[in-house]
């Protein structure tokens, strides 16, 4: 008996195919330095991206709230120095700007705030809020100078009542002024100083009796 033997034919291994989603994906991701990407609601990036996040040196234009942010991102998120700036609707001017340090998409460390009503802030921040050592000039040119605590005056201060040409001198609990000294700061120089002159205190020691009452209210 005699068996015919045929030649299996050559079978070809399959070329992996890659899905056109994950093609799309791979070919939408962002990577390195990129020209301005236009988002479908009209704002504007133009910077360094990293797996499709903002990642290092960037600007951000926000067309709705009118917002300009220029600086460092990390991870999609506003994080290291840069300046921010919001404008007004009918000019160009700016209404209100921050430029300092950013933690998690959040005003964080130092950082300087012009806002909108003339007042200025320059000092430490947390989350957004005063928190630290900082500065506070009013519009008026009356400030603010020592602690804060998550946006309110708290601690040792300074106001100074540049109108009045008058120095408050003492500590704060949430924003009030608990117990201090008033003295004369820059009288003769005052636009609206007051009628008479504040007397000396004859106190011996006015330090050891501020810092008592302020032991009695950080002891509540």
């Amino acid at each position: 008996m005699y068996v015919l033997l045929t030649a299996m034919p050559h079978l070809k291994k399959p070329r992996k195919v890659e899905p056109l989603s994950k093609l799309w994906d791979r070919k939408a991701q962002k990577c390195g330095l990129r020209h301005t990407v236009y988002s479908v609601n009209g704002d504007e990036y133009t910077g360094d991206w990293l797996d499709s996040k903002k990642h290092g040196k960037g600007t951000q234009i926000w067309k709705k709230g009118r917002a300009i942010y220029d600086g460092d991102w990390k991870y999609g998120k506003r994080d290291g120095y840069g300046t921010y700036s919001k404008l007004l609707s009918a000019t160009n001017d700016d209404s209100a700007c921050y430029e300092g340090e950013w933690s998690e998409d959040q005003r964080s460390g130092w950082g300087r705030m012009y806002y909108d009503n003339g007042d200025i802030y320059e000092g430490e921040w947390l989350k957004n809020k005063h928190h630290g050592q900082g500065m506070l000039r009013l519009a008026n040119e009356n400030r603010y100078e020592g602690n804060w605590k998550y946006g309110k005056k708290n601690g040792h201060g300074k106001f100074f009542y540049q109108d009045k040409g008058q120095l408050y001198e003492g500590f704060w609990v949430d924003g009030v002024a608990k117990c201090g000294t008033v003295s004369d700061f820059g009288r003769e120089e005052a636009p609206t100083p007051t009628i008479y002159p504040i007397p000396k205190v004859h106190l011996l020691d006015v330090r050891s009796v501020l810092m008592e009452t302020q032991s009695t209210y950080h002891g509540e």
